[in-house]
């Protein structure tokens, strides 16, 4: 079943590979390139899934994830913190603020589908 992803990425590359797979699976596509317009995105279209880089002009991933947390309709929308923050704590920091899931860049396009649809699962 196709399903709304938001992709919340500045790095233009890194969007092109993660929309490529995701499209390539059948699952419709949208894209914010900052924390406040990742929210905003968020709102309007109340996407099946989140991908969110940590590293975010405007407003970092953290305070974007705590915001989304905060909105009844998000509430319940799977968070995947997408970021090459790999440091001992960034995964507990991720989840804390409201993550559901942890994926660390460069993705592998071998596992990244697997690991996006395992949250799919859990949701349905």
């Amino acid at each position: 079943m196709k399903k709304k992803i938001l992709v919340i990425e500045d790095n233009e590359q890194n969007l092109y590979l993660v929309r490529y797979i995701l499209e390539e699976n059948n699952h419709e596509v949208f894209a914010a390139s900052d924390g406040k317009a990742g929210i905003d995105k968020a709102i309007a279209i109340k996407p099946d899934l989140i991908l969110l880089d940590i590293q975010l002009p405007v407003m970092d991933g953290y305070a974007v994830a705590r915001n989304l947390r905060q909105i009844p309709d998000l509430v319940d929308t799977p968070i995947i913190a997408v970021t090459s923050y790999a440091m001992v704590g960034d995964r507990g920091k991720a989840m804390a603020a409201g993550c559901n899931g942890y994926i660390e860049k460069p993705i592998d396009p071998d596992t990244f589908m697997n690991e996006v649809e395992q949250h799919f699962r859990r949701k349905d």
